[in-house]
């Protein structure tokens, strides 16, 4: 056995006696390069900023909510924006649905879904809350708690309920900035 090892090493030898060594300074030598770290603590704090950008408890100074319909327009902006909102005017790009959520899960998800859009220069998404039938007391929790949140995005120009057809009460259209 011993032999057949230093049969390999001399055939070896004999095979690469007349090699010569790479002249360095003529030549690039790439060497396999590391991954990147995954920055996983930043992620993290990414994604708390975007839960903590949304609050349950904010209260707006002035809203433009008339019985159980959800209407918003930010400062500044034209009513006729909001009018063209709520005939339909805009095409929604978009849309996500909150069916089946609890108020954390659905925060997390409007917070990453806006932020989404935005990147992706999407202007006009819809958001599906639902009526709230199958809450506890038959009554619509995210709703309220979507109103605030969307009215906290610095994005969100304008929202309204959506028409009948595209989930009236249950859902709402909004407009994101450009």
């Amino acid at each position: 056995m011993g032999n057949s090892i230093e049969n390999k090493i001399n055939l070896f030898s004999e095979a690469v006696k007349d090699a010569r060594p790479l002249r360095l300074h003529n030549r690039i030598l790439h060497a396999i390069s590391k991954p990147k770290p995954v920055p996983k603590q930043f992620l993290r704090d990414e994604q708390q900023a975007l839960v903590d950008s949304l609050s349950d408890h904010y209260i707006p100074a002035y809203e433009l909510e008339t019985g159980e319909e959800m209407l918003y327009l930010k400062d500044g902006h034209s009513p006729d924006v909001l009018r063209k909102l709520r005939r339909g005017k805009w095409v929604v790009q978009a849309n996500i649905d909150l069916h089946g959520l609890i108020s954390d899960e659905a925060r997390c998800y409007v917070a990453s879904f806006i932020s989404d859009c935005k990147k992706r220069g999407i202007r006009c998404i819809r958001i599906v809350h639902g009526k709230g039938l199958g809450s506890r007391n038959r009554e619509p929790v995210l709703k309220q708690k979507l109103r605030g949140w969307l009215m906290q995005k610095d994005e969100v120009i304008a929202y309204a309920q959506a028409k009948p057809e595209d989930g009236g009460s249950g859902a709402v259209i909004v407009l994101l900035q450009a």
